[in-house]
């Protein structure tokens, strides 16, 4: 695997760190605030209204953010075993949308009508990633199938990757 695809991969699985640890602290604080005030409240009778729902919120995002950093870390095994088994495609990259892409892979001809580009959707509906990928709009990208419908995608000096789906044109 080269460079670059490691780097990329590795700061995705980094970012997958960073949830799942999130995710942990957040829920390990809500415990520890629900023991702390159940002690207090046992020992001085006074009522602290708010802090069960602060304790709930905790713990409710702390397993969201598990359950997205988990995610996340499979996703980057899987990825990175399948870009072990195959070559990046080098191409243009479209925006069609807020999150639907082109891949126009290197040698497209868009006068051909028997040529079409991959058409993807982003798997990741977050704002700033969002806005990175529109930000390749017509920027040379390396993209690779990671699976039967999902690709990769990256490019000189990013330092992560970005999944998409295949997207089925209806006809």
């Amino acid at each position: 695997m080269d460079p670059q695809t490691r780097a990329a991969l590795d700061g995705y699985q980094a970012g997958a760190l960073r949830w799942l640890a999130g995710g942990v602290i957040a829920v390990v604080l809500g415990v520890l605030l629900g023991v702390a005030t159940v002690a207090v409240v046992s020992s001085s009778g006074q009522r602290y209204p708010a802090v069960g729902l602060v304790v709930v919120a905790l713990v409710f995002v702390g397993l969201v953010a598990i359950a997205a950093g988990a995610g996340a870390l499979l996703r980057t095994v899987r990825w990175r075993r399948a870009l072990q088994r195959t070559v990046w495609q080098y191409g243009r990259l479209r925006i069609a949308g807020p999150a639907i892409i082109a891949f126009e892979p290197a040698g497209y001809d868009e006068l051909d009508p028997d040529d079409e580009p991959v058409r993807l959707k982003l798997l990741s509906t977050a704002v700033w990633r969002t806005r990175a990928v529109q930000a390749l709009d017509g920027a040379e990208v390396r993209a690779a199938p990671v699976g039967d419908r999902q690709w990769v995608i990256t490019a000189d000096g990013l330092e992560t990757v970005y999944g998409a789906g295949v997207v089925t044109r209806s006809r």
